[in-house]
């Protein structure tokens, strides 16, 4: 994407809460960002590295859980539970990703679906640090220092979207980066980045642990949010639903995990008028929007930029030859 139109989007995101209608819309979009924090996480480990991670979920609901815990129980304020909840969920990514990764392909979704599910029993059963069913309740909000008030809904959301440029401005580096082609190699093939040197486990597990800590970012940022989390918060419908954020926005890109939680969370928003049956409508929508934008939005967007950009017109191809003819004059003449 051009700096200007990402500019033209940052300046948009920063009008947003004049230009909305009521204080719920400005929640939502906060909460969107909040999801597309989580879902470039997820494309870190699975868009770039390869490796399709179903316990993304659960290490959300880890550095919620982990926020949440030190803030009400344990009498900490935000910020240092806030650190703490992206410590645990790198540790734990960690110790997750040394094991899960000497697993591949099918094998690794499986096991990471298992680590999900067991991190939702541990939330739900676990009622002498968890609360159990009953949930964490009088989760702290951020303190602005005495200068601003985030437990209003407008403050939250600049602070949402300030971590928002950054995880976004991060991931670009990455992507451009050494490491980041590295990751893209091992996505390519095993054997392929294996033959260039590639460390694949030391650089699987780094991508893990990056993977998961944006995970536990996104769910410290979602407990102070909403200052309530219980055990549904680990639930593995939320890993689909951030899957499907990343495969309609374009996996793999940069602007693809944004464009889709924010199209499929506010489709989700439009659709609540119908209750029960507005996954009746939704779900053949999201099946066109699969067969016509495979590659997601972005995705689609970038393939057809390469071709305009592949395709002269016939007038171009006209002066190009002129000029090719031409140069091949001048240079016979010479010789």
């Amino acid at each position: 994407m051009k700096p200007g139109a990402k500019m033209a989007l940052l300046a948009l995101a920063i009008v947003f809460p004049a230009l909305a209608s009521n204080e719920y819309q400005v929640y939502v979009m906060a909460s969107a960002f909040v999801w597309a924090i989580a879902v470039y996480g997820l494309n870190i480990i699975t868009g770039y590295c390869g490796q399709l991670n179903l316990a993304h979920g659960g290490f959300f609901a880890i550095g919620a859980y982990t926020l949440g815990l030190l803030t009400s129980d344990a009498g900490w304020s935000f910020w240092p539970a806030f650190f703490a909840a992206l410590l645990v969920t790198a540790v734990l990514g960690f110790l997750v990703g040394v094991v899960s990764l000497r697993l591949k392909e099918h094998y690794f979704a499986i096991f990471t679906l298992c680590v999900g599910f067991i991190i939702y029993l541990l939330m739900d059963k676990w009622e002498e640090l968890t609360h159990g069913p009953v949930g964490v309740r009088d989760i702290a909000a951020p303190y602005g220092f005495g200068v601003v008030d985030f437990t209003e809904t407008t403050p939250f959301y600049y602070l949402v979207l300030a971590f928002l440029v950054f995880s976004i401005w991060f991931m670009g580096r990455l992507s451009r980066s050494l490491l980041g082609r590295t990751f893209i190699a091992i996505r390519n093939g095993d054997e392929l980045a294996q033959s260039l040197g590639i460390n694949l486990m030391r650089n699987k597990v780094l991508a893990f642990v990056l993977s998961t800590t944006y995970a536990g970012l996104a769910g410290a940022l979602y407990a102070g949010m909403v200052r309530f989390i219980g055990p549904e918060e680990a639930n593995i419908i939320h890993t689909f639903d951030m899957i499907t954020y990343l495969l309609v926005g374009g996996i793999g890109t940069l602007t693809g995990p944004l464009l889709g939680t924010i199209s499929i969370v506010w489709i989700t928003q439009s659709l609540q008028f119908l209750e029960e049956y507005r996954m009746i409508l939704f779900g053949p929508l999201l099946v066109v929007l699969v067969i016509f934008f495979p590659r997601g939005i972005t995705g689609q967007f970038l393939i057809w930029m390469h071709h305009k950009a592949q395709t002269l017109s016939p007038a171009k191809k006209k002066k190009a030859s002129k000029v090719q003819t031409a140069t091949s004059g001048e240079v016979k003449s010479n010789a």
